[in-house]
C-alpha cells in the first residue's frame, strides 16, 4: 500500500511522526470506524498497530473496555512510569523530599492546607505523593474532548485524593476538606476566567492571576505551601521541593506575592516549566491590561 492510498490524516500524522513535529498524538473517533487497507477494511485498531506501530507504542481507551496495551511488557512499563490504576506506583517515584516538614506543619495546625504546583517538573506527581499520607482535593479542568475524562480522572483520582471541577461545586468541596483539616491542591499559574483574576506582574508582563488562593487563604486562615517535583536525570525519580508561600512585601498584593514565589522556583530549574503554556492570555471578556 503506497503513502498515497493512505487517508490525508494518516499521511499527516505519519509525516509528523516521522519527523518528531509530534511525540504523542491523541485519536478521537468511534469503536466501529474502520480504515482502507490495501484491497480491505480493517478496523481503526488495526490500522494504526499495522501502519504507525512503528513509530511508537498505540494505546486505546473506550469506555467499555478502559486502557489497552499492544503487549503485557509495555503495560508494565506504563503503570509503573505512571502509576495509572495502581495505588502509590508514581508517587513511590518520589526518592527525596526537600521540605516536606512544611506540608506536615501546615497540616498539623487542624485547618486545613492550600497546596499550590505550578506547571513546573511534574506537578501531577505531586498531589499524588501528598495523597499517600494526607487526604487531599484538587481542582481538575475537564479535558476538551469529554471521552477522556474517565482516563484521566481513573489516572488522578486515588484512594485520598479526589478531583473536582473548577466551578461553585468544586470551590464547595474545596472549602469542606479545609474545613475537615485536609489539604487542597491548586495550580496558581492557571489562567483563570474573566472576573475571577486580576493583573499582575509575572517575570516582568502582566499576567491575569487567579484571585482564588487568596480568597480561601482569608476565608479559612488555611497556610498555603508552595512546591513542585524535580524531575531528576536519567529517569532516577523526582526530588519534591516544599515550602511556606513568603508573605507579601509592604504594598504587595498577594497575588503579585504568589507570582513572585512561582518565579522563585521556576528560576531553580528553568528547563522544567511548561512555557508552552500561554500563561499571558487574555481570557474571553477580560480587558487587556
Amino acid at each position: 500500500m503506497t503513502p498515497a492510498a493512505l487517508p490525508a490524516w494518516a499521511r499527516e500524522l505519519e509525516g509528523r511522526l516521522a519527523t518528531s513535529l509530534s511525540r504523542v498524538v491523541v485519536l478521537h473517533f468511534n469503536v466501529g470506524d474502520v480504515v482502507p487497507l490495501g484491497d480491505q477494511y480493517v478496523s481503526l485498531r488495526d490500522f494504526l498497530r499495522q501502519w504507525l506501530g512503528g513509530s511508537g507504542p498505540v494505546l486505546f481507551y473506550d469506555r467499555s473496555r478502559g486502557l489497552t496495551f499492544p503487549d503485557a511488557a509495555l503495560e508494565e512499563r506504563f503503570r509503573r512510569a505512571t502509576g495509572f490504576g495502581r495505588d502509590g506506583e508514581a508517587s513511590a517515584l518520589v526518592v527525596e523530599a526537600s521540605g516536606w516538614e512544611s506540608v506536615v506543619n501546615a497540616l498539623g495546625g487542624g485547618g486545613g492546607a492550600i497546596l499550590l504546583t505550578p506547571h513546573l517538573g511534574c506537578f501531577e506527581i505531586t498531589a499524588q505523593y501528598v495523597a499517600r499520607r494526607y487526604p487531599i482535593t484538587v481542582l481538575f479542568s475537564p479535558p476538551k474532548l469529554r471521552q477522556l475524562e474517565p482516563l484521566m480522572r481513573s489516572g488522578r483520582d486515588r484512594a485520598l485524593m479526589k478531583s473536582v471541577p473548577p466551578d461553585m461545586s468544586g470551590l464547595r468541596s474545596m472549602l469542606r476538606a479545609l474545613h475537615r483539616g485536609e489539604a487542597i491542591g491548586i495550580l496558581p499559574d492557571q489562567v483563570p476566567g474573566v472576573g475571577e483574576g486580576e493583573w499582575e506582574a509575572f517575570f516582568g508582563r502582566p499576567a491575569y492571576t487567579m484571585t482564588l488562593v487568596g480568597k480561601l487563604a482569608s476565608k479559612t486562615g488555611a497556610p498555603v505551601v508552595i512546591g513542585f517535583a524535580e524531575r531528576l536525570p536519567r529517569g532516577r525519580g523526582f526530588r519534591l521541593h516544599a515550602e511556606a508561600l513568603p508573605a507579601p512585601e509592604p504594598g504587595e498584593s498577594f497575588e503579585r506575592c504568589m507570582n513572585r514565589a512561582i518565579e522563585a522556583l521556576v528560576r531553580r530549574c528553568p528547563s522544567q516549566y511548561l512555557w508552552a503554556y500561554n500563561r499571558y492570555k487574555v481570557p474571553a471578556g477580560a480587558a487587556p491590561p
